[in-house]
């Protein structure tokens, strides 16, 4: 298992049943969070703007929210951080151009 250093996950208890289930521990060095930033806003933004916002009653219907929403954060959604544009525009318009012949 990986984690980071958080006093959660160096805590005698939380290591001890790791050993116990014979799991070998991993730890990110200082400032390994940082690792993580993308992907907690990510899922900060995929819960306030889906699922905080829908009631969900099975596990299919959840899966099906999350495809769309996926689909609409990477073809429609503008990202202020992209200068108004969608990820894909951006990664699409960034590939090399094939050359005509």
């Amino acid at each position: 298992m990986n984690t980071d250093q958080g006093s959660q996950f160096t805590s005698a208890a939380f290591i001890g049943i790791l050993h116990q289930h014979r799991i070998r521990i991993s730890m990110d060095g200082k400032g390994g969070w940082k690792d993580n930033v993308f992907v907690e806003r990510l899922w900060r933004t995929v819960k306030y703007e889906e699922v905080y916002l829908h009631g969900y009653d099975t596990v299919s219907e959840v899966k099906q929210a999350l495809q769309r929403y996926f689909a609409f954060y990477n073809l429609r959604r503008p990202h202020s951080a992209l200068d108004g544009q969608t990820p894909d525009a951006v990664y699409f318009n960034q590939l090399p151009q094939n050359i005509a012949a």
